[in-house]
């Protein structure tokens, strides 16, 4: 009790004495500038930067305070750090959070029980010792941060000592990547404004280059699916919503340097089979540091950390957007831009994703994925691009194989439009072992379209997919395809086409019946490669039964697809597909499936 009476004492005296000398900023109870930060937004009072600088510098100090109590005390290394949890006893929400992430962040993951943290006299001392190393070191730390908005406010603005810029220039739109965006252009006071715009736009210091933007994004789906696995196994029908909400920091120091930061959670209600991309508490989805700036005749950008990555049309590899939980990669991206070329390499381990607690997903060290690429514009009357890789994985288990694998990845595609065609012609092959087997794998992908100048733009086009499977079992060859990391949205969103061992035709007809309604309307016919292998849906799942049984006719499916565009940020989407079953499928005891997926994506 004297500890917690000790603790509140210093709690109050520090957030007094810091919220009269920093002008309105509590560097204890932190979450008390979450109320002083939307009156900053709603233009009542000042600082807006320096409160959020507030909530890591709170984290830092309590993950150096845990360092130091563990060097302290080396017989029990996590209790001197785990007694800072206790300390969030008396507040719990946010600032406990906070507090249980500096701790995290100090590597202490299983906190003690809290009657186990005050059962010596030592961790008591420890205890206060922490309090105050975290107190002081966030005090310094904003102490810091309040010179440097002193310097900042005795600078002229940045609207007036800035020469201004045309007023030609457009406000950024949300993009698909989202480190991608560049809101610098708000220095530039005859951009219109729009609400929360001054959190878009926080200025760093002096230059109008040098700013912290935030974003956030959210996609609600409600998914109606019947019959799994065309219902054979445990598959069975289920009606489920899934959820994915993410919010970023952008801070970009001067033209070259960036830092950024994706938190995401992703969610599923109602859902029976819960997989690893349906479900991921809140964890670091994407944290890089990245560098652009010129070298030579050229362009150099370089990236490392945690960081998303997808190739073309994401045939194969993809930030698995279609899903609930995307896909990221822990990784160094490095690439030369010179022209009409542009050269990259990559070393790679996919994230492992783990749902059980919050801040949990670490780097998978049973796989990795790293190569080389290059672009090319302008080849005819199109650009080409390609790319080598070789992907390793401990014990991949196949249907006539099971080991580590070790495959060679050889990719090339050409896409491109004259007139009114286009087309995205893409190939693969691979080389290498699974265990003591050879792999002998490949797969096409093709995109044809004839779009007519005419109301309502419609397009006709027709998608024609191969990719090889396992003929002959036990012959010491794996001849099935990997797709590697797909993403969903490329055959349908129902998840029942799979990448391996499979012949897939699907003609199709878009409309735009206005600038912000887009309609698809598409039929799908499908078989196999080779019945000697087995039918594959989404995410290389197999249809129990279906190897060496039947012919290669699989079934066929209709699908109904519709994007509108209900404000600038703000999408609403519904699809429905409908797959017959060829008799191949119904000889197992399985039956046609439905899907329906009715979606709300809105970003900001």
């Amino acid at each position: 009790m004297n500890d917690d009476n000790l603790l509140s004492a210093t709690a109050g005296y520090v957030d007094t004495l810091s919220f009269l000398s920093l002008f309105g900023l509590f560097t204890a109870h932190v979450t008390g500038n979450f109320v002083l930060i939307g009156g900053g937004v709603a233009g009542y009072g000042q600082g807006v930067f320096l409160k959020l600088m507030a909530f890591p510098a709170f984290i830092l100090g309590v993950a150096l305070s845990s360092f130091i109590i563990r060097g302290r005390n080396s017989e029990t290394p996590m209790r001197g750090a785990c007694a800072l949890d206790g300390c969030a006893a008396g507040t719990r929400g946010i600032d406990g959070a906070l507090m249980e992430w500096g701790i995290r962040l100090a590597g202490d993951f299983t906190p003690p029980r809290l009657e186990e943290q005050y059962s010596t006299g030592r961790e008591a001392r420890g205890m206060k010792f922490a309090a105050g190393i975290g107190i002081a070191v966030a005090g310094l730390a904003l102490g810091f941060g309040e010179d440097t908005r002193a310097e900042s406010e005795g600078q002229p603005s940045q609207q007036t000592g800035t020469p201004t810029e045309t007023c030609d220039a457009k406000r950024p739109v949300v993009m698909f990547n989202r480190w991608q965006e560049d809101w610098s252009v708000l220095k530039n006071p005859c951009v219109p404004r729009e609400p929360l715009d001054s959190l878009k736009y926080i200025p760093l210091g002096g230059d109008p280059y040098s700013y912290l933007s935030l974003g956030a994004n959210l996609r609600e789906r409600l998914e109606i699916n019947d019959a799994p696995l065309f219902g054979i196994g445990s598959g069975h029908s289920d009606t489920y919503v899934i959820q994915r909400a993410q919010v970023s920091a952008d801070a970009r120091i001067g033209p070259y340097l960036q830092f950024f930061v994706q938190l995401e959670d992703a969610r599923p209600f109602g859902k029976d089979m819960v997989t690893p991309v349906d479900k991921n508490p809140l964890d670091l989805e994407q944290a890089f540091v990245a560098w652009v700036s010129p070298l030579g005749p050229g362009t150099v950008k370089f990236r490392v950390g945690r960081q998303e990555m997808a190739f073309d049309l994401q045939r194969f590899i993809s930030v698995r957007d279609g899903p609930n939980v995307r896909q990221a990669y822990d990784a160094i991206w490095a690439d030369y831009e010179y022209q009409k070329w542009r050269f990259i390499g990559y070393l790679t381990q996919p994230v492992q994703y783990s749902d059980v607690a919050a801040f949990d997903d670490t780097s998978n060290s049973h796989l990795t994925f790293s190569g080389v690429r290059f672009e090319r514009q302008g080849v005819g009357p199109g650009d080409l691009s390609g790319y080598y890789s070789l992907y390793t994985r401990d014990g991949a288990r196949f249907l006539d194989a099971q080991g580590d694998e070790h495959r060679n990845v050889f990719d090339l595609r050409y896409t491109g439009k004259i007139a009114a065609t286009d087309w995205d012609v893409e190939s693969m092959y691979q080389t290498g072992h699974v265990g003591d087997k050879t792999i002998a794998a490949w797969a096409v992908g093709s995109l044809f379209g004839y779009t007519l100048n005419s109301p309502w733009k419609p397009r006709f086009g027709v998608q024609i997919d191969a990719a090889s499977g396992d003929r002959h079992l036990n012959d010491g060859r794996v001849e099935t395809f990997n797709p590697l990391f797909p993403n969903g949205y490329y055959f349908t969103l129902a998840g029942y086409t799979g990448y391996a061992n499979l012949i897939h035709v699907k003609p199709s007809i878009t409309l735009a019946p206005s600038s912000k309604l887009a309609l698809l309307f598409a039929v799908g016919f499908q078989w196999r490669m080779s019945t000697n292998d087995a039918i594959y849906q989404q995410g290389s799942a197999v249809v129990p039964g279906t190897a060496g049984h039947g012919t290669r006719w699989t079934g066929v499916y209709a699908q109904m697809r519709a994007d509108w565009t209900v404000a600038a940020n703000l999408i609403a989407s519904v699809e429905a597909v409908h797959f017959q079953v060829g008799n191949s499928i119904r000889e197992l005891g399985g039956s046609n499936s439905d899907y329906v997926g009715l979606e709300l994506k809105y970003g900001w």
